[in-house]
């Protein structure tokens, strides 16, 4: 068993950064990141201070690829992931039915139990 969180670089990937170490903790079992920000690195001090095993993908592809896509295929490369992990935002109701996000797709497509967490 492990969890797959998905990272961004703005606070709402922070929040599920910390969301997936404590399920980690919970199910004594490991993570794997896959950070979908612009930096290309992702910073592991919280995690090597939690003691939590864990990996982080390097993404494939171009650059511009869709984030809610990269997500989907590591959880279909994967068959360990029992759960995933996302951050999300607040959305005007004008804004969730206009315009589609990473988080929507994610909670709607996802082959495994989904945690959403907000900052």
């Amino acid at each position: 068993m492990s969890i797959l969180v998905a990272v961004t670089d703005r606070a709402e990937g922070a929040a599920a950064v910390t969301a997936a170490i404590a399920e980690a903790k919970l199910f004594d079992t490991d993570l794997v990141i896959v950070p979908l920000g612009i930096a290309a690195s992702f910073d592991t001090s919280a995690l090597d201070e939690s003691g939590i095993s864990y990996s982080v993908v390097a993404r494939k592809g171009r650059g511009d690829r869709d984030p809610a896509e990269a997500v989907l295929d590591e959880l279909e490369e994967r068959s360990d992931v029992d759960r995933l992990v996302i951050g999300m935002r607040r959305r005007s109701r004008v804004g969730k039915m206009l315009i589609g996000s990473v988080s929507q797709r994610l909670l709607l497509d996802s082959p495994v139990p989904v945690l959403a967490v907000k900052d």
